[in-house]
């Protein structure tokens, strides 16, 4: 899953990030106001943390970008103004979290994880499909009750394959999702197709009740067989 920072400050960006990753996330950051508009118009993200006060601008600017943008769902606001009003209006932007500066890392991971599970699973932390059980704390992944090992970014492309089930997803968002700005490192999508094919070969060992169908030219669909 992909999140947005969007922190003018360096040092804690950067120690966001790191803890972010470690849970296993791709994590993209924006330092300005401008660069985090341009980012949520350009890119998909499961969730963006996002400040308030930014260079060039506030981030409940950046908050009703994302909102006319139809992309107002899961955001947390972490800013140092712990004024009620404050609060109120990010809130009513569609803001889903507001945490005040100085929080512990470890409470910022919590309430992240809480979001995202909370949004896309209805509260629950596995993906129950056919006869496939994604459990997304754990990372693991279940056909009939038996374990099928996945490497990350096949578990990351499976897991944006299921919360989409039945829905075009497209080359170019799937390695945004899964790669993040890196993929911008690489001449064309070959990294998606091998990893697609070894995640259909395990899926096809497995014996699990959904396959991933190309749609020719355009991406891939996820479907129960």
């Amino acid at each position: 899953m992909k999140i947005l920072v969007v922190e003018d400050e360096p040092g804690l960006a950067e120690v966001i990030k790191r803890s972010l990753e470690r849970e296993l996330f791709i994590v993209e950051l924006a330092a300005d106001h401008a660069t985090a508009v341009r980012k949520i118009a350009d890119f998909e993200y499961d969730l963006v943390l996002l400040d308030i006060m930014l260079p060039g601008g506030s981030g409940l600017d950046v908050l009703r970008a994302l909102k006319e943008a139809g992309k107002g769902g899961n955001v947390i606001i972490i800013s140092a103004k712990d004024s009620l009003e404050d609060k109120l209006a990010g809130l009513d932007l569609g803001a889903d979290d507001y945490l005040t500066k100085p929080f512990h890392i470890a409470e910022l991971n919590a309430r992240v994880r809480s979001v995202l599970r909370r949004k896309a699973l209805d509260g629950s932390n596995t993906i129950d499909v056919a006869n496939l059980l994604l459990d997304m704390d754990e990372r693991t992944l279940a056909v009939d009750g038996l374990p099928v090992p996945l490497n990350r970014k096949e578990f990351d492309m499976l897991a944006y394959f299921l919360m989409n089930k039945n829905r075009l997803v497209s080359r170019t968002s799937l390695a945004e999702h899964v790669w993040g700005d890196h993929v911008d490192q690489h001449d064309d999508l070959d990294l998606v197709y091998s990893q697609i094919k070894n995640l259909r070969r395990k899926l096809k060992q497995a014996k699990a009740g959904v396959e991933i169908q190309a749609v020719y030219g355009i991406g891939y669909k996820l479907v129960e067989s």
